[in-house]
């Protein structure tokens, strides 16, 4: 019975400090309070501490996934994307990278392609609908897109936080494949990352059915091979150059990681168009 009490007491004061927001000042006291609980339970039940989580994790993941995109939402995506160099994310030349996987970073039948496609910069994005970030930088794209009639906008699935960011994916390629052209995919993108909520399935197929698009078939080839296929490339692509986190950027022979903001974007944009010329 006392381990039970304990268990139950350690994992409510865990989930109860992770759900807390840091900036409710009328709460300060009690998470303080809390976090001394914890300190004390860690240090009398180090064995005991883990399988806790772990158990908690197993059973619960739908759970720490929401957390984790609710985390994510809350972080100050300004200054991530600050236009100033003190604060702009550093910009990692992959040359060799990206040379090497060209054909399928910039020209892959699976990719959505926005703007002009024969654009002489070629911009790509790797995002996931579940980053808070991704939504933050939603419109840093749009604002390119129309700003810029020379640019190549290139989309990358790359579902990388849970099971629903997967879902949500597997509707976006789904979508691409009935919508080549990009328009009612634009709106299908813009819809679901714009939504504040987790991305999932039911989520992604009703921004699809609200652009106009054959839901019935979407749930079809979802499970396609072209689905499959489009995922695996992104992951690879993903790992090839070295992008680990979303949004991840590729211009010209750089990689830019994070929420960096329009401006930096248009400067990267604007070094990659000198090398081209």
């Amino acid at each position: 019975m006392s381990r039970l009490i304990s268990w139950i007491t350690a994992t409510a004061t865990i989930a109860v400090l992770i759900l807390l927001p840091a900036s409710a000042s009328k709460a300060q006291q009690a998470q303080d309070e809390l976090e001394a609980t914890i300190k004390e339970y860690l240090a009398t039940h180090p064995d005991q501490v883990g399988d806790i989580v772990k158990d908690y994790v197993l059973k619960h993941p739908d759970v720490f996934r929401d957390i984790l995109v609710d985390s994510m939402k809350r972080q100050p995506v300004a200054d991530a994307g600050s236009n100033t160099d003190a604060k702009m994310k550093p910009v990692v030349n992959q040359g060799n990278a990206i040379k090497s996987n060209a054909g399928a970073l910039f020209g892959s039948p699976h990719q959505v392609t926005l703007g002009n496609p024969h654009g002489d910069v070629t911009m790509v994005e790797f995002f996931d609908y579940n980053c808070g970030f991704c939504k933050g930088a939603l419109p840093d794209m749009l604002t390119l897109l129309k700003d810029d009639s020379k640019l190549k906008f290139v989309l990358k699935e790359f579902p990388i936080l849970g099971p629903g960011s997967v879902e949500a994916a597997r509707v976006a390629v789904a979508v691409r494949m009935q919508d080549p052209g990009g328009q009612k995919y634009l709106a299908f993108h813009r819809q679901l990352l714009g939504d504040p909520g987790p991305a999932n399935k039911e989520k992604a197929l009703a921004a699809a059915a609200a652009a106009g698009l054959n839901v019935r078939q979407i749930e079809k080839d979802m499970a396609s091979d072209e689905a499959n296929a489009t995922i695996d490339e992104n992951m690879g692509l993903a790992r090839a150059i070295g992008i680990n986190g979303t949004p991840g950027y590729v211009i010209g022979d750089a990689v830019v990681p994070g929420a960096v903001g329009v401006a930096a974007l248009k400067s990267e944009i604007t070094t990659a168009r000198v090398h081209v010329d």
